[in-house]
Formats: structure tokens, C-alpha cells, sequence
């Protein structure tokens, strides 16, 4: 049996199809990715009078994992997934119109299907496709691109090729492909003998810092969770707002429209490490979600003074800041792009 699916209101210039097939395995739902983008995948079930929904699970092109162990008896099950931030270009994403709860960092929530909202401060709706298993306790659902990527090869071949242009080299074929490789690892230290699970970690990591998405992200490349927020000023207003929570590893889209500032600053703290990121810049904060559109007389309002750090946001339309166990990282230089 082959669905296929389209969501032009999240994205609109690549469609990624799906096919559900049963195959005699270990009782699971497994997700299958055969196309040339690095995906991650949220996964939602009903039962009862409760929806669930957990994310993100990481597929590389040509790799498939079972997000859901176990015999599948849930009523109903659903799907959504979204191309890497580090990938060129549009983001492209495969889903539904069946409104479900999720968070742009790693998440497990539980929400009453009678319920019009999500149950977090930073959770919202996502649109998830229905995944029918025809009440088989086991089942795979296979993400593809087009006719051309007809196995998980050739998914990974297509793969490389466009984290490879992601990151600035020039692919048109199996021998450009194989010498940009060669190139990649001599540059970025990957050992010959490096699987491919290894390189294409590699390789996205890169992309991640060529490619900043639009808006403004945080990464916490820390080993524990952080909390963040972010400020800036614009028409003579001071505008601040957080927190964003973020596992380690993980990362939060906080503006997701186009940048027009010149520069953003940001706080962090972690377990702790109340002071994590900090600077000159001060802001009014809250020990709780907030917002406050004023920098002056924190404390007479009752509100908290932080010190913010500033990130140069000048001519770019997205921008990614990196915290580390000692603060927040140096931006990436704008390197020469390979040949």
C-alpha cells in the first residue's frame, strides 16, 4: 500500500512521500529514511481520552530506527517529520493536518485530546499525518523523495552529496563526490575508516555552522541542561523575553522570522551556573516565563536585573549562538568556501 502525502502549509517546495508496508519483524514502528536530507522525526499515538507525542529521532538518509518499541495497540498513530537546520536552502517537512503537541528541543509530553491547548509554555502544535497499521503490531513507514532515490544507497549517495554543497563544495558527480570527501576528512580530521554514521555526523555539524537557519537558534553544547533568554532593542524599547529550556545537545529556534537587528543578546544558566552567559547589556527577567518591553527599574517593578551577552547580528537573516561549559562560544568565522 503507498500514501501519499503533501503539506504545503508548513512547506512548500519539496514534498517527501510515505510508504507504509508490514514486514514480519520485532513488534515496533519503525521509521525508514530514504531521501537526501537529514531528518528528524516526531512520533504521536491516541489512547484513550489522552494523545501522546515524543521527538526527536535523528535519521540519516538511508538509516531507519524504531522510535516505538513494542506491539503497537494505540487506536491511532501519527507521524511528522522536518529536514536538519543544517541543510541549504528552504526547510522542507513531511506531515498532515492533525494538530499535535511538540517542542523544537527533545520532548515527551501528554495532553488531554479535549484540550485546545499544549501543556507546556513551549510546546505548540505541530501538523502530524495519520500512520495506519491496519491493527498490525508491527509496521515501517518509509520517507522518500522521488522515483529517483529507490534504495537506501542510493538515499545515502544523495545524502552526502548535498551536505556536501550545504558546505560549499561543488557535486555533479561520483568523482567530485569522492574527492570533496577525501577533502572534507583530510580538512576536519575524520579518520579514513570513519563509518558512515561518523561521517555524516561530521558532515552536518559543518553544515550546521555554514548554514544558520532564519531567525535566531541557541545550541547548548554543554553536558547538562540550560535555560536561556534572549533581548534586544528596537524603537527605543528594551524587549526581553525566555525561558527557553534546552536539553544538552540539543537546540532552540527562539525567533524564527528573518533578522533585522543588528545585534541580540542573550542569558543562560545552568544547574549551578546561574551566570552561565552573561554581560554589560541589563535586562529585566523573571524566575518564571515572561516578557517585559523595559530595561529600567527592575527591581521597583518587582522583576529581577540579568546581564545579557551581545551577539553581532548585523546583515545576517539568521544567526546561531553556541553555549559551552564556559559560556557562550565564539561565532564561526566566515571561512573561504571550499573548491
Amino acid at each position: 500500500m503507498m500514501v501519499r502525502w503533501r503539506d504545503g502549509a508548513l512547506l512548500a517546495l519539496c514534498a517527501l512521500f510515505l510508504f507504509l508496508s508490514h514486514h514480519p519483524a520485532q513488534a515496533a514502528l519503525k521509521v525508514c529514511n530514504r531521501t537526501s536530507y537529514v531528518l528528524y522525526t516526531a512520533e504521536g499515538w491516541a489512547t484513550g481520552a489522552d494523545n501522546f507525542t515524543k521527538g526527536w529521532t535523528r535519521l540519516i538518509p538511508g538509516s531507519c530506527a524504531e522510535p516505538i518499541s513494542g506491539m503497537l495497540t494505540a487506536q491511532n498513530y501519527f507521524l511528522y517529520a522536518r529536514s536538519s537546520q543544517g541543510h541549504s536552502g528552504p526547510a522542507r517537512a513531511w506531515g498532515g493536518a492533525v494538530q499535535l503537541c511538540g517542542k523544537d528541543t527533545n520532548f515527551s509530553l501528554k495532553t488531554s485530546a479535549a484540550s485546545p491547548s499544549c501543556p507546556t509554555n513551549d510546546s505548540f502544535t505541530m501538523a502530524f499525518a495519520p500512520v495506519d497499521t491496519h491493527r498490525m503490531q508491527d509496521w515501517t513507514a518509509t520517507l522518500t523523495e522521488s522515483d529517483a532515490i529507490a534504495t537506501d544507497g542510493a538515499a545515502r549517495a544523495a545524502g552526502l552529496d548535498r551536505l556536501l554543497r550545504d558546505i560549499g563544495y561543488k557535486i555533479a558527480n561520483a568523482k567530485q563526490r569522492n574527492d570533496a570527501l577525501a577533502k572534507f576528512r583530510a580538512t576536519f580530521k575524520v579518520a579514513p575508516k570513519a563509518g558512515v554514521t561518523e561521517l555524516f555526523d561530521a558532515l552536518e555539524t559543518e553544515a550546521l555552522k555554514a548554514s544558520a537557519p532564519a531567525g535566531y537558534s541557541i545550541c547548548n553544547d554543554t553536558a547538562g541542561e540550560i535555560w536561556t533568554a534572549l533581548a534586544f532593542r528596537e524603537q527605543k524599547q528594551a524587549l526581553a523575553a525566555g525561558w527557553w529550556k534546552i536539553p544538552a545537545g540539543g537546540c532552540a529556534h527562539a525567533l524564527t522570522q528573518p533578522l533585522s537587528l543588528d545585534k541580540v543578546y542573550v542569558h543562560a544558566e545552568g544547574h549551578n551556573k546561574p551566570n552561565l552567559v552573561g554581560g554589560t547589556e541589563k535586562f529585566c527577567v523573571t524566575n518564571v516565563t515572561f516578557q517585559t518591553s523595559s530595561a529600567a527599574d527592575c527591581k521597583k517593578r518587582g522583576l529581577n536585573e540579568a546581564g545579557f551577552a551581545t551577539t553581532n547580528t548585523k546583515g545576517h537573516a539568521g544567526y546561531t549562538a553556541h553555549i559551552g561549559d564556559k559560556g557562550l562560544l565564539p561565532a564561526p568565522a566566515q571561512a573561504a568556501m571550499p573548491k
